[in-house]
């Protein structure tokens, strides 16, 4: 990314709990809460029944590892509102690395010597925005060999040729991100759609005329009474003097989205939190991600595993968060799409 001031950001992330923040992970600071829940919490963390083998779900993860406050409080609500599902339908370890895992020590020695690091306790971004990224990425390819504006509608596999509404193209190798189960679908391979669960999330991206709070990166949102369960702050990544946010809402993979109601349930509740007083609009953007977030279970595994060994067989490669219907992070995807190419 020549030319570009790449910034290097030490993460801060909070927890709108009872009208006030607590510092993230919920479960490393429930000294943080009123004295009567912090003795709730504490409670039914000493007696989880965490050493009774392995959890059927997600949910029960949480219920036997953190006990029923700390579950019902935080992260069954929470994670609720991101999956947009019943979490007892995911797999226990549906977020994988990414889940702050703490036990009964960890959260002691926390009230007193705090360690609230995640796996992106830091993290790096380019004053440009993301696309810088992706800018980066195709400085390394022919201007002429990237194709915009045009799907791929079918893949023979047997013939090896790629489909688009323009033209066939004969592949040796295809490698692809697009969502799995559509990847397959296209492949016209038999499977069982039905195991391939997720939802979707609309983003608002919101602009306004001056600042808001400045510490915070994210921000979550357990309240049910509040529509997102995460707001994101721009501005403080990149130190500018006016507030600039995303604002993210989950929904079930089959919902119908009503964006103009939910962009005036989103201003109204920045207006309960607190965050917007008489500040003005003065930018807005939204995106519907489809999906956003898989929903990881024992059969989507079996299932994609089966598939991508099916798939492998006839040159084709499905990789990254979607292609491989699970969690990660954008460091894992260029980290797979390396190991990749270097085993050719």
């Amino acid at each position: 990314m020549i030319g570009q001031n790449v910034r290097v950001v030490r993460k801060r992330s909070f927890i709108s709990y009872g009208g006030r923040l607590v510092d993230f992970p919920f479960q490393k600071n429930i000294h943080q809460l009123p004295l009567a829940e912090f003795i709730d919490c504490l409670h039914d963390l000493y007696f989880a029944h965490a050493d009774d083998g392995p959890e059927a779900s997600f949910k029960e993860m949480l219920y036997r590892r953190y006990g029923r406050s700390i579950a019902e409080k935080f992260l069954i609500p929470y994670n609720e509102k991101l999956y947009a599902c019943d979490l007892g339908q995911l797999d226990r370890d549906a977020m994988g690395r990414f889940f702050p895992h703490a036990d009964l020590a960890a959260v002691i020695r926390n009230m007193k010597t705090p360690d609230n690091a995640s796996y992106n306790a830091t993290f790096t971004y380019p004053e440009g925005g993301a696309i810088e990224y992706i800018k980066a990425l195709a400085s390394a390819v022919r201007p002429e060999a990237i194709s915009l504006d045009e799907p791929l509608v079918a893949v023979d596999l047997e013939r090896k040729v790629a489909h688009t509404p323009r033209r066939q193209i004969a592949f040796e190798r295809l490698v692809s991100s697009i969502p799995f189960n559509r990847l397959v679908q296209l492949c016209g391979l038999p499977h069982d759609p039905a195991v391939f669960g997720w939802n979707k999330v609309l983003v608002f991206n919101l602009g306004f005329d001056r600042k808001g709070p400045r510490e915070p990166h994210w921000i979550y949102y357990p309240d049910r009474e509040r529509v997102f369960y995460r707001i994101g702050f721009y501005d403080n990544i990149f130190d500018t003097e006016r507030m600039s946010l995303y604002v993210e809402i989950g929904f079930p993979a089959q919902a119908a989205v009503d964006v103009p109601a939910m962009r005036a349930q989103v201003l109204a509740h920045l207006r309960r939190e607190g965050l917007v007083t008489d500040h003005q609009l003065v930018a807005e953007h939204h995106v519907v991600m489809d999906p956003a977030y898989v929903h990881i279970t024992s059969a989507s595994q079996a299932e994609q595993r089966r598939l991508a060994e099916r798939l492998s067989t006839h040159g084709v490669h499905s990789i990254g968060r979607y292609g491989g219907w699970t969690y990660c992070s954008i460091e894992d995807n260029i980290v797979e799409a390396r190991r990749l190419v270097a085993s050719w």
